[in-house]
C-alpha cells in the first residue's frame, strides 16, 4: 500500500514514515500542500496523511481539492493535527477526511488507524458485489456507482470514499432505518472519535449527488428522531467470485 504523508515538521513526518515502513507500507513525503498535490496528481497513493497546518494550501484546502477531482484514485485521508477542539474534527471529517487524530499522537495507534482504513477497501476480498435498485447500480469491487432516471441516460456519479460506502450501505439495505451510531459504526468503525452529527454533514454531501431536489429528498429519507433510510426498490444482489 502506497501512503503519502503531508507534514512540514521533519522529525514527524521521519516519526511516521519509520512506524509505518516497519509495518511494510510503502510512503513518500511532501512538506507543503502544493506539491502534496502534485504528488497526488502525479501517483494516486492509497492513503493520505495530512497535517492540517502546513505550508502553501493549508491541509482543509488540500483535501478538499483532492476530493474534487473526477476519475482520480480516491484515497482515504488521515488528518493529523494539533487542533483539538470537537468543531475542528467535524470541519475536518466533513470536508473529506475519513478520519482524525491529534498531536501528540501514538505511533501504535497511527499505524492502527492506518489499518483500519486500509482494510475497508479488502472486506469484500474474493467476492465481486453488484447492487442494483430501481434507479441505482453500485459495483463495490470496482467501486463505480451509477444512477439512472426515468427515461434519461446512465449518469456516473463522482463521489468521495465515505460518500460511495455511505450510498452502499443504504443501497444494501433499502428501508431499513439506520441511526447515526450505526452509519459511524460502518463508515468508521471504531476508529471514531468526534461529534456522531459529521453524519448528517455527509448525508447532505451525498444527497447533493444523487436526488433530483437535494431539498425535498426522494431516496434518503430522514427518520424523525432516529436517522435515515434509502427508499428505492431492490432489483438485485449478486455476489460473484473473483477466481
Amino acid at each position: 500500500m502506497d501512503i503519502l504523508i503531508v507534514e512540514d515538521e521533519p522529525e514527524i513526518a521521519h516519526l511516521i514514515e519509520l512506524s509505518l515502513e516497519k509495518e511494510g507500507f510503502f510512503c513518500r513525503i511532501s512538506r507543503d500542500g502544493m506539491n502534496a498535490l502534485r504528488m497526488f496528481q502525479e501517483q494516486p497513493p492509497d492513503l493520505i496523511i495530512l497535517d492540517l497546518m502546513i505550508p502553501g494550501l493549508d491541509g482543509l484546502e488540500v483535501c478538499a481539492r483532492i476530493r474534487q477531482k473526477p476519475g482520480v484514485k480516491d484515497p482515504y485521508i488521515l488528518m493529523l493535527t494539533a487542533k483539538g477542539e470537537e468543531i475542528d474534527r467535524v470541519i475536518g471529517l466533513s470536508t473529506g477526511a475519513d478520519d482524525y487524530m491529534v498531536k501528540p499522537f501514538s505511533p501504535r495507534e497511527l499505524v492502527a488507524r492506518v489499518r483500519a482504513l486500509l482494510r475497508r477497501s479488502l472486506r469484500q476480498g474474493g467476492q465481486h458485489q453488484v447492487n442494483r435498485t430501481q434507479h441505482f447500480i453500485v459495483d463495490v469491487e470496482q467501486r463505480t456507482a451509477s444512477r439512472q432516471m426515468d427515461s434519461q441516460e446512465v449518469e456516473i456519479l463522482d463521489l468521495t470514499t465515505l460518500e460511495f460506502n455511505l450510498l452502499t450501505t443504504f443501497v444494501s439495505n433499502p428501508g431499513r432505518v439506520w441511526n447515526r451510531t450505526q452509519l459511524i459504526d460502518k463508515l468508521w468503525g471504531d476508529n471514531f472519535f468526534g461529534d456522531e452529527r459529521v453524519v448528517d454533514t455527509h448525508v447532505a454531501r451525498l444527497r447533493k449527488k444523487i436526488e433530483p431536489d437535494p431539498a425535498n429528498p426522494t431516496f434518503i429519507k430522514t427518520v424523525v428522531g432516529v436517522g435515515y433510510k434509502f427508499e428505492d426498490p431492490l432489483v438485485a444482489s449478486v455476489v460473484l467470485s473473483n477466481q
